[in-house]
C-alpha cells in the first residue's frame, strides 16, 4: 500500500478488490503471468492499482513503477479490459535481475452509483438502507447535524455542511444528484447550481407535479436552456412503483437511479485478449518452463 493509506487500510490485494467493489472505485489487478530468468516476484504474484493507491507488491523497483504507470494509463481510458505487458529487467528498467516479466493488467471500471443525496429526512433515511447494500460511492449531505442517525452504511459518507449549495461545485463529473431537503428554496438553489455545471448526468428532485412546474418555470426565467435542463427529473422516482410511504418512495427513486446508471450498457460479444494474442505474447516464456502454454 502507498505511504499514507488515506483511502484504504488494506494490505493484501484481495482485500483491496473487496473495498474497491464496495466503493464503486475503478481498479487494475496486475498479475505476474510468467518470468524468464531472475525476477523480483514469482509467477502468480498480484497487486491492485487505483488512480491514487497501490496495494500489495510485485517486488518494488522500477518494474513496479512501470506497471503502476501502465495500469493508471489503462484506468484513464475508462474502459474495462485485459492487457498483457512484457517487461525486460535489464538496463531499460534499471534492475539488475537480468530476466523478464510478463504481466496481465485486468481493468475494472467504476461500478454502481456515484451519487450525492442532499437532505436527511424520512425518505433519505429509507433510501440509505437501499443504497447501502449497493456498490458505489454515496455522499449524504444535510445542514442539520442531528439528522443522520448512527447506523450509516459503510459506503455512505456523511457530510454536515451549513451551506450545502457550496458543495455542488466539488461533485465528480458524470455523477448523480438527489435533492430531498426540507426546504423548497434550498431545493431550487441546489437544482440550479447542479444544472449550471452541465456535466452531472442526473439531477433528481423530490416534489409534486405543481412543484416541478414551478421549478421548471423559474429555471427558464433565469435563462436555463433546455439542454442544461435535460438531466433534471422532478418529481424524481419511477412512477410505475406506487405508494407514498418513505420506503416506497425510496424504492422508486433507487429503481430510477439504477435504470439511469445502466442505460448505456452494451452487450459486447467479445472482450479482452484473444487467445492468439495471448499465445504470441507469452510464447517466449515457455522455453523456461515458467509458463506452460496448452496448445
Amino acid at each position: 500500500m502507498n505511504g499514507d493509506g488515506k483511502n484504504m487500510k488494506s494490505v493484501k490485494w484481495f482485500e483491496a478488490i473487496k473495498e474497491c467493489e464496495q466503493q464503486g472505485k475503478a481498479y487494475v489487478i496486475a498479475t505476474v503471468l510468467g518470468v524468464s530468468g531472475s525476477s523480483p516476484r514469482d509467477q502468480g504474484s498480484k497487486m491492485v492499482i487505483t488512480s491514487d493507491e497501490e496495494i500489495d507488491t510485485l517486488g518494488g523497483g522500477h518494474l513496479e513503477y512501470k506497471v503502476m504507470e501502465d495500469a493508471r494509463e489503462v484506468l484513464a481510458g475508462g474502459e474495462a479490459g485485459n492487457h498483457i505487458k512484457h517487461y525486460p529487467l535489464g538496463a531499460s528498467l534499471g534492475q539488475c535481475c537480468g530476466g523478464s516479466v510478463t504481466v496481465l493488467l485486468e481493468s475494472f471500471v467504476t461500478q454502481g452509483l456515484n451519487v450525492t443525496v442532499f437532505g436527511a429526512g424520512h425518505v433519505a433515511k429509507a433510501l440509505m438502507k437501499i443504497l447501502g447494500d449497493m456498490p458505489g460511492q454515496i455522499r449524504w449531505v444535510d445542514n442539520r447535524i442531528d439528522m443522520f442517525g448512527l447506523n450509516v452504511p459503510t459506503n455512505v459518507q456523511v457530510m454536515y455542511l451549513e451551506s450545502p449549495v457550496d458543495m455542488v461545485a466539488t461533485l465528480p463529473a458524470n455523477s448523480q444528484v438527489l435533492i430531498l431537503t426540507h426546504n423548497h428554496q434550498l431545493d431550487f438553489e441546489l437544482a440550479q447550481a447542479a444544472l449550471k455545471r452541465a456535466d452531472l448526468s442526473f439531477v433528481g428532485c423530490i416534489g409534486s407535479d405543481t412543484k416541478a412546474k414551478r421549478f421548471n418555470m423559474r429555471l427558464k426565467h433565469r435563462g436555463m436552456s433546455d439542454e442544461l435542463m435535460a438531466p433534471f427529473v422532478c418529481p424524481v422516482g419511477d412512477l410505475n412503483i406506487p405508494g407514498k410511504l418513505p420506503m416506497e418512495v425510496a424504492v422508486s427513486m433507487a429503481a430510477q437511479l439504477i435504470q439511469h446508471v445502466h442505460v448505456d450498457d452494451e452487450k459486447v460479444l467479445r472482450q479482452g485478449v484473444s487467445w492468439k494474442q495471448m499465445k504470441n505474447e507469452m510464447v517466449d516464456q515457455e522455453s523456461d518452463h515458467q509458463l506452460t502454454i496448452i496448445k
